[in-house]
């Protein structure tokens, strides 16, 4: 095979990642079918504009009906866990993070000593949801005087957190983006551990899964998708490609060959002779599966990416809540936006572009169409441009 030029990989890998342009209208079932391919759909609260996991799925699949996502999680077509960060998953995978959830009551573990220094009150947590049905966190009222906040949570909150990290509660769904707990054998009322995988065969799922939803990857990116310990990816890594599992495909500048999934031979082979799929041009989540791996943006893409959100207003160099710009296959600035939804006013406070990096006339076009259906969708139609790096783009972006 011809080796790929880091344009293929890139290409290959947004291809991989679901972002070239979709050929229909977007319906739930391609909801699911996005969250199935990337694996992980992270979750984040913060709405500036649209919560980031919404705001993934748009980016993927233009104009759909956020609610979709709600609705999957109450079907039990998704679940949530921890993956690679809090994550909507597919309830596919569920196999494959339940030993983790077993993990949590074993001697020694953290969510172990909590329950056990307090076992009153996560069984009098339990007894409710068995008695009562689904509840919130804000059903059971604090007793002890003190003010809740993020790090005084109450002690029913923390019980039905770890609970939920142990497994015997899960969300069954999501009201104005709260949780709402439920025990898992009303869930998943057909599920039982009798058959549950080892250790090995999950690194090597985990890692297979990687390896397709990136499209060709370095070794070193494959850990952080699920945020796995290297040592055991590396040792999964070893089995597959003994077993033949994995492709290795030469790609220039790189000191050893990337690796890709069997599935996408046809589409990497294109790629080596020159035939290269081309990404949509779309805003980015933060926590996109594109960029949250920040020194893998920064390799490929060279994007030196970091959220704002939490330094400093004084420090901020381009916003709080900075939205990467995909340009068909580039990663071409950062839009700092904010959805004024009573107004109908989708603000960009400032577009940056990449340093070297300058616009055709259509790719400035293609930029303003995508903000401008990124605030149609927001139903914040009105889009209003306070500053570009370049003077004359604020007009052309702007209506």
């Amino acid at each position: 095979m011809k080796p790929l030029t880091q344009a293929g990989v890139r290409a290959i890998m947004l291809a991989a990642q679901g972002l070239t342009e979709p050929a229909t209208p977007a319906t739930k079932a391609d909801v699911q079918a996005i969250i199935r391919r990337m694996h992980v759909l992270q979750i984040d609260t913060i709405n500036i504009v649209a919560r980031s996991p919404y705001l993934v799925l748009w980016s993927r699949l233009g104009d759909y009906d956020p609610r979709w996502l709600d609705q999957l999680l109450a079907e039990g077509k998704l679940f949530e866990y921890w993956s690679h960060a809090a994550c909507f998953l597919p309830v596919e995978d569920f196999a494959l993070y339940r030993p983790e959830m077993l993990a949590q009551l074993e001697e020694g573990s953290r969510a172990q000593r909590w329950l056990g220094q307090h076992a009153g009150v996560a069984e009098q947590v339990l007894e409710h949801v068995r008695q009562v049905g689904a509840v919130r966190s804000a059903d059971f009222e604090r007793t002890d005087g003190e003010k809740g906040s993020w790090w005084n949570w109450k002690a029913e909150k923390v019980a039905l957190e770890y609970l939920f990290y142990a497994g015997e509660l899960m969300i069954r769904e999501r009201h104005n983006f709260q949780r709402i707990y439920d025990l898992r054998e009303r869930i998943m009322p057909n599920w039982t551990d009798d058959h549950l995988p080892s250790q090995a065969d999950i690194h090597d799922q985990f890692a297979l899964h990687t390896i397709k939803a990136l499209g060709v990857t370095k070794a070193e990116w494959i850990a952080d998708y699920f945020r796995l310990k290297k040592a055991p990816v590396q040792a999964a890594l070893k089995r597959l490609q003994q077993r033949g599992a994995v492709l290795t495909v030469p790609v220039e500048g790189w000191g050893h060959p990337g690796l890709a999934h069997p599935d996408h031979r046809p589409m990497v082979e294109a790629a080596a002779d020159g035939v290269l799929p081309q990404a949509r041009t779309t805003l980015l989540s933060p926590f996109d599966p594109i960029v949250w791996d920040r020194a893998r943006a920064l390799d490929l893409f060279n994007f030196d990416y970091r959220i704002e959100c939490y330094t400093p207003a004084p420090k901020r160099q381009y916003g709080y809540f900075t939205l990467p710009v995909l340009c068909r296959n580039r990663l071409v600035g950062r839009l700092d936006p904010k959805a004024h939804r009573q107004d109908g006013i989708f603000e960009v406070k400032a577009f940056h572009l990449e340093p070297n990096v300058l616009l055709e006339d259509d790719e400035i076009e293609d930029v303003k169409a995508a903000i401008k259906a990124c605030a149609t969708w927001h139903k914040t139609p009105q889009v209003v441009v306070r500053y570009t790096t370049l003077p004359e783009l604020a007009e052309r972006l702007a209506d």
